[in-house]
């Protein structure tokens, strides 16, 4: 028998479908936009165009050199997402399922580091980065960004991980398997859905990250796509070509929406990931 649904129930559907269209609305009026002439935008920006330009992203790729900022953002998203996966993993595993003195006490003050705002490592960071030489270097950035161990993706993995059976770990020392082996072969497998959700979190993170490149890179031909198409944006103070902008933007928008499209299932589980301890 069909639920009836109370009016409350239907009032709270019409909000998220006018929240869903306030955030698809301008996403779906920047791609057809993309398509017009800088003439059309400027006469109608509600019009939709008379003739696709389907030439303004072949123009868009080379004018701002997006195929180039897509090479560097591949190699710093890629490398920080599997070195820093692995390394959340291992964090994960090691304050959570293994016994120390202390264990408890560092859990807390990693913790308690939630309610410090990330600014204010930003001095810090920049001066360490600088004086180690690493600054303006897509692998010093990668080394940021893998050594500076997020708490949220740790709490979020280690909660998950502190919902395994304790037992299956103390067989696998009966056997004889060390540490690493205990990880490797039991915890990491076990734990596959959690650490792929938050490699998913990791890629959106990063791929969207603007403050650190922007910080760090100051040499043009190591950009990452963020600050290449901040830089594009900058440059329509002097040139209105927005037609041109759109449909970077738009090619840039592509990674994100795929993943979120291909992944959106463990986006969402990823957000009571490990809530209830079995």
């Amino acid at each position: 028998m069909e639920e009836k649904r109370s009016p409350v129930d239907w009032l709270w559907r019409v909000l998220l479908l006018l929240w869903a269209l306030a955030i698809l609305f301008p996403l779906i009026w920047i791609v057809y936009q993309s398509f017009k002439t800088n003439r059309e935008f400027f006469q109608n920006i509600w019009k939709l165009p008379d003739i696709w330009q389907w030439g303004n992203y072949g123009t868009s790729w080379t004018k701002y050199n997006i195929g180039g900022a897509l090479l560097n953002t591949l190699y710093y998203v890629g490398v920080s997402l599997i070195v820093g996966t692995f390394l959340t993993a291992l964090n994960a595993y090691a304050l959570t399922r293994i016994e120390f003195k202390g264990r408890k006490l560092l859990w807390g003050i990693i913790m308690l580091s939630l309610f410090l705002p990330g600014i204010n490592a930003l001095v810090p960071q920049y001066i360490l980065m600088r004086d180690l030489h690493l600054t303006n270097s897509l692998t010093g950035l990668i080394l940021l960004e893998c050594l500076g161990e997020s708490v949220f993706y740790l709490m979020l993995l280690g909660g998950f991980m502190m919902s395994l059976p304790k037992e299956l770990e103390e067989s696998a020392h009966m056997d004889g398997a060390t540490l690493f082996q205990t990880f490797f072969k039991i915890m990491a497998p076990l734990s596959l859905p959690g650490i792929v959700t938050v490699a998913i979190f990791k890629f959106l993170g990063l791929y969207n990250n603007f403050l650190s490149p922007f910080i760090y890179l100051s040499d043009q031909n190591k950009y990452t796509i963020g600050v290449n198409m901040y830089q594009a944006y900058n440059m329509m103070k002097y040139k209105a070509d927005w037609v041109m902008l759109f449909a970077g933007v738009t090619v840039v928008m592509v990674p994100s929406v795929l993943i979120f499209v291909l992944f959106q299932r463990m986006i969402m589980e990823g957000t009571t990931l490990g809530a209830v301890k079995g």
